[in-house]
């Protein structure tokens, strides 16, 4: 590499450090790690995780069990007065 060289490209790179500073192209670590900490609690915050949604399924198969149940009773106590 002669000064010549470096004299007529020292422009150029220069000119690419700056953008690649001014644009952030690259990542550190701790902005990395900080961005998905702030992805896992937006998550946590809007989606529920496999184990709640099992119980809350159980709990509205109960619920439509008991209403089953209730339906049951009302149609034998309309069907035992007679009425259809």
């Amino acid at each position: 590499m002669t000064k010549d060289f470096l004299y007529k490209y020292a422009p150029a790179i220069l000119m690419c450090i700056a953008l690649i500073l001014q644009y952030n192209l690259f990542v550190t670590p701790e902005k990395l790690e900080q961005t998905h900490r702030e992805i896992l609690t937006e998550v946590s915050q809007v989606y529920i995780t496999k184990s709640e949604f099992g119980n809350m399924k159980e709990q509205i198969i109960d619920i439509n069990k008991k209403l089953d149940k209730i339906y049951d009773t009302l149609i034998n106590e309309r069907s035992s007065d007679g009425i259809n």
